[in-house]
């Protein structure tokens, strides 16, 4: 699995015109997953991006976790992540996880985040969606499951 993780002060996910979910303050992650991903891959994100130190402490310094701070996720799934660019000018999704397990890992991911007592608002799995987002900092990280 492969999350981008963005630190925001502020963001919402729309589909078809209809706001599906939006937070006030802490991360927006954009969440893909890949075809030998398992359970353990999500629940090692998860326990990772929750406690990821990259929030400032009264010192200006990166060492609160979301959790620390009481954030928020916006969680939305994002197959793209996976496009293989290297060759010729579209991208080659192959490494992307086929929609029935990569939507059963995604909501599995969520499922531990909310379990951690993070409020998760999400997109829908599979739509086309407009995604807003003041970025904090900026602070954005790519954090995979794999070495």
């Amino acid at each position: 699995m492969r999350v981008v993780v963005q630190r925001s002060k502020g963001a919402s996910v729309t589909v078809a015109g209809e706001v599906t979910g939006q937070i006030t303050n802490g991360l927006v992650l954009l969440v893909g997953v890949t075809h030998v991903d398992k359970h353990e891959d999500a629940v090692y994100l998860a326990d990772k991006i929750a406690n990821l130190r990259i929030f400032e402490d009264e010192d200006g310094k990166m060492n609160l976790s979301l959790v620390d701070v009481g954030g928020e996720i916006l969680s939305v799934s994002q197959f793209t992540l996976y496009g293989d660019c290297r060759k010729g000018r579209r991208p080659n999704f192959m490494d992307a996880a086929r929609p029935d397990q990569a939507v059963e890992l995604y909501e599995v991911f969520n499922s531990l985040l909310r379990e951690k007592g993070i409020r998760v608002e999400t997109g829908i799995f599979g739509a086309m969606m407009d995604v807003e987002l003041i970025n904090d900092g900026p602070v954005t990280l790519i954090v995979d499951s794999k070495a």
